[in-house]
């Protein structure tokens, strides 16, 4: 298959991912995606001729790669030299068959790739187009109060609300307008009360490294928060706020201050913490970007902040507190229902940092291949949110056509990366040179200063599996 012809079968992820790996298969089968029908884009242009208006679906005759050739070339990928080694599951996603099987069920840190949990967690239990919504509520009995409630957003802006955004779809400055707008002129004063109390218990996992939190890759999380809880709006590395609530609060009471003066309404400067009475009303909100689209910024950067945001909201739609132990609670139900091996799996955190993670490539491969074949359409947004090779994402500056390794992977390779001191990980699905569907998993342990060499042999293995016909 030439190379255009390759990339072109990465066209059909964009269909797989929708209506799921049997309806693919089946040339009978349709995409039904919103009312009005649209041409899929691709994820990566071929480098010449114009795209089709009409992508084939994969042929459930592709060919399947050899398991024996299959093995050979991937056991001289993943070779190491130095401390550590690999372990990794390669499956047909068809019909899940296993191709290639390395200490497959080895249990391990999977670093960031414990984020595929959490999303199949939130599209498992909320609806792709649901929203978070903060909120400003006032009460009959406390007339002198406004309670700003968090929602579970955390990529709030400062400013106006941003339509067109992830980050900032929602903004602390409209939201301050809005509540201006709704009181009566010439009241007031007002008091603000920040009830950030929809997440319960510890704000710190307490299997999360000190250093890690001082580093800014994790912060204590709150029900509200501006940008993922970065000290400054528009980062996305370095130190966090260690109250990313309290500072939302004192930057909503910083522009609703003058807002209301304008109407001649009088607020007072700073914020109480206090949960908002039972008989609160909303008088004003702003509403965050799609479930669908945050789970997607999530996977794409990596946002460990958002991640565990994320599965406190799928805690709180599967019945469980919005807290550690019940979100770490509704990603293990959500795996299993989806059909993951449960043998040794342990869920310590949502976003890959805690200690207490252990994950095989087994149980990985399997979620995965759950989500390119499953028909409910929310998980199908897991496995078309992964980032792509070469292009988007954590993956952005990888499989690049400089490295003759990996670079047969660009724009066909989908998956999520994750790093930690003495582990790697990638895993993900593709569209093999023949047309089949493949998932994998590729998870490095013991690692001392070859990381760099482990997360090549990892992108090296994935594309293989894009470029082969292994027969």
């Amino acid at each position: 298959m030439t190379r255009p012809l390759r990339l072109l079968a990465g066209l059909v992820l964009l269909l797989l991912v929708v209506i799921g790996v049997p309806a693919v298969l089946d040339a009978s089968s349709g995409e039904q995606p919103d009312p009005a029908a649209v041409t899929p884009a691709p994820q990566i242009p071929p480098p010449a001729g114009p795209v089709p208006d009409v992508v084939t679906p994969l042929s459930p005759s592709a060919p399947v790669p050899d398991p024996a050739l299959l093995a050979a070339r991937l056991e001289a990928a993943l070779r190491l030299e130095g401390p550590g080694s690999f372990a990794g599951t390669v499956l047909d996603a068809g019909d899940g068959s296993v191709l290639y099987a390395r200490e497959g069920g080895r249990v391990q840190a999977p670093a960031s790739n414990i984020k595929v949990f959490t999303a199949a967690a939130v599209m498992a239990y909320a609806e792709p187009g649901d929203h978070l919504t903060t909120s400003v509520l006032t009460s009959g009995a406390h007339p002198g109060s406004l309670y700003l409630h968090g929602g579970g957003d955390v990529l709030l802006g400062t400013g106006a609300s941003d339509p067109g955004a992830v980050v900032g779809r929602a903004g602390l400055g409209t939201l301050a307008t809005r509540t201006a707008d709704a009181l009566a002129p010439g009241s007031g004063p007002y008091v603000v009360h920040l009830d950030d109390t929809l997440f319960t218990g510890a704000t710190l996992n307490p299997s999360w490294a000190q250093g890690d939190v001082e580093a800014g890759q994790i912060a204590p999380v709150h029900a509200l928060a501006v940008n993922s809880a970065w000290s400054e709006e528009g980062r996305t590395r370095g130190p966090r706020s260690q109250d990313a609530a309290l500072d939302a609060a004192d930057t909503f009471v910083g522009a609703l201050v003058p807002a209301a003066a304008a109407r001649g309404i009088t607020v007072t400067a700073g914020v109480r913490r206090e949960r908002a009475p039972e008989d609160a009303a909303s008088v004003a909100t702003v509403e965050s970007a799609p479930l669908q689209d945050q789970v997607r910024h999530m996977l794409e950067v990596s946002d460990n902040y958002l991640a565990e945001a994320l599965a406190r909201t799928a805690a709180l739609r599967s019945g469980s507190p919005a807290s550690f132990d019940g979100a770490t609670a509704a990603l293990t139900r959500a795996a299993a229902d989806l059909g993951v091996p449960g043998e040794g799996l342990v869920i310590g955190d949502a976003a890959g940092l805690s200690v207490r993670n252990a994950v095989s490539p087994d149980q990985l491969a399997a979620l995965i291949r759950a989500t390119t074949t499953s028909a409910d359409p929310g998980l199908a947004v897991v496995a078309r949110s992964l980032p792509i090779a070469g292009a988007t994402g954590t993956l952005a500056g990888r499989f690049t056509p400089e490295d003759a390794g990996s670079g047969a992977g660009a724009g066909v390779v989908r998956a999520k990366t994750g790093t930690l001191n003495a582990v790697t990980a990638l895993s993900g699905h593709t569209v093999t040179d023949d047309g089949r569907l493949l998932v994998f998993s590729f998870l490095a342990a013991g690692l001392d200063g070859n990381t760099a060499q482990a997360r090549a042999a990892a992108d090296h293995a994935a594309a293989i599996l894009a470029g082969c016909g292994c027969r």
